[in-house]
């Protein structure tokens, strides 16, 4: 587990490889258009916003929810006041597919992350195709040349992108990137130990009040949302603890606390 980081990215070099020889299957999803930004529905927003994700499996948990029918948690997610829907795209670890990501652009009008290891510019286009509004890069798993040239590619393709970071250097280059949207992943992607202490510590290293911020990973109970927003996060994203609910709205619901309860 200690290297998992490091095989997802190798298996993820040999799945851009067959795409650029074979190309991807064409969804051309129109609906990208009219989409709200993330950005601004968050910045000003009274309440602490949710990223619902849409997660089947994971190499830290194994299966969540391999039966789950995306449209429909979709849809759920977005009565319940999501923000955003990540949808896992990631087929060999997390038994994801763009596919699932296609089919709930089809069903729902709020932004949805293409959640992802994105190493090659193609990737992008595919989930821009499929219907995504945002894509995440991983500042551990991008040289920084890389990380600026996929980083200013999405925005020039209209995309929002969600920056990840896990310690205080990677905050640091996605400040000086210039990121405007970034996320704040409490979970060690070496050893997979998850600790909201990573947001509480990082979010001070912002200082720019035009920055929103998500709180990532380990968000299970409202308690975990309060130390998020008085840690300053404007969002976060959950996954597994919605996936395992039996009554998805009402926890969705009550993750979305007022701002000000956290402060």
């Amino acid at each position: 587990m200690a290297d998992i980081l490091q095989r997802i990215i190798e298996k993820k070099a040999e799945e851009i490889k067959c795409l650029e020889k074979s190309g991807y299957k064409r969804y051309e999803n129109a609906n990208i258009r009219g989409v709200n930004k993330l950005y601004d529905s968050l910045l000003g927003a009274e309440k602490l916003g949710v990223i619902a994700e849409i997660k089947r499996a994971s190499p830290s948990k194994g299966d969540i929810r391999t039966e789950v029918d995306p449209p429909v948690q979709a849809k759920e997610y977005e009565r319940a006041g999501a923000a955003a829907i990540s949808v896992l795209t990631d087929t060999h670890f997390f038994k994801g597919k763009m596919e699932d990501l296609a089919r709930v652009r089809e069903e729902v009008s709020i932004p949805i992350l293409c959640k992802d290891f994105i190493l090659d510019p193609i990737q992008i286009d595919r989930a821009r195709d499929a219907g995504a509004n945002i894509i995440l890069l991983i500042v551990a798993a991008l040289e920084r040349p890389l990380l600026r040239s996929l980083f200013h590619y999405a925005e020039n393709k209209g995309l929002e992108v969600l920056v990840e970071v896990h310690d205080e250097e990677e905050m640091k280059t996605a400040l000086d990137l210039g990121a405007k949207i970034i996320g704040i992943n409490n979970r060690n992607l070496k050893t997979f130990e998850v600790s909201l202490d990573v947001t509480e510590r990082l979010a001070g290293m912002i200082h720019n009040e035009e920055v929103v911020l998500i709180s990532e990973s380990g968000i299970r109970h409202v308690e975990d949302c309060i130390r998020a927003a008085k840690a300053g996060a404007h969002g976060v994203l959950v996954g597994e603890t919605l996936m395992r609910s039996d009554d998805t709205g009402r926890v969705l619901s009550s993750l979305q606390i007022k701002k000000g309860d956290g402060r």
